[in-house]
């Protein structure tokens, strides 16, 4: 499917909206509200609405995107920085709140950062890296662990020790996920790389030839 230039339509609205939520979720996690309630409703049940809807958008807009035919260089780029931001955000808050282990966290966020890294190499040479069934399966995972340890850390406190669970599956997804996109990666720079040596011989063997 064709990319298109960046334009606003639905789906990279939809990724702006989830930017946009970043903050608003931080404020409403660390902030001290009287009786822990906003708007008289609890905090941390607010607070997983707001990374729920969030999460939801991550799941639209890619949907959106590809029914329509809306892929576009913004959508493209954008959407994975406001995916990593949102759950950056939300598992450094969790920290700060002392609901999961700072180890644990720098593993995971470590994980984000390597394999955008690997990336932008290969996007260099020109080869397109797609996400894998593990970082989708590493994705919904995280999704799954912030919103038990937010309602666990709320009126649904029978569900804490199942984020506590789940933050375990995340972090160990991560780091398999990490070593998956790391072979594929030195895969395809090995290809890439026999490619080059053929097509410069190639024109080595022409150049002869005229």
């Amino acid at each position: 499917m064709p990319c298109t230039p960046g334009r606003v339509n639905l789906p990279n609205a939809l990724t702006v909206v989830r930017i946009f939520l970043v903050p608003l979720l931080v404020v409403v996690l660390l902030t001290e509200f009287e009786g822990r309630l906003v708007l008289g409703v609890p905090k941390a049940v607010v607070a997983a609405g707001i990374f729920g809807f969030a999460s939801l958008t991550d799941w639209l807009d890619g949907y959106l995107a590809r029914r329509r035919q809306q892929i576009t260089w913004f959508g493209q780029v954008m959407d994975p920085i406001a995916d990593k931001l949102l759950t950056s955000a939300a598992f450094i808050s969790l920290v700060q709140l002392g609901l999961a282990a700072a180890w644990m966290i720098a593993i995971i966020i470590g994980r984000e950062f390597a394999v955008t890294g690997l990336r932008s190499i290969a996007h260099t040479r020109g080869i397109t890296m797609p996400a894998s069934s593990l970082g989708k399966l590493k994705m919904g995972s995280q999704v799954a662990a912030i919103l038990l340890l937010i309602l666990g850390w709320g009126p649904l406190q029978g569900l804490a020790p199942l984020g506590q669970l789940a933050l375990w599956v995340v972090m160990l997804t991560a780091l398999w996920s990490g070593v998956d996109y790391y072979r594929r990666f030195t895969r395809l720079m090995a290809h890439a790389r026999v490619a080059e040596f053929e097509a410069a011989r190639a024109e080595r063997d022409r150049k002869r030839v005229s």
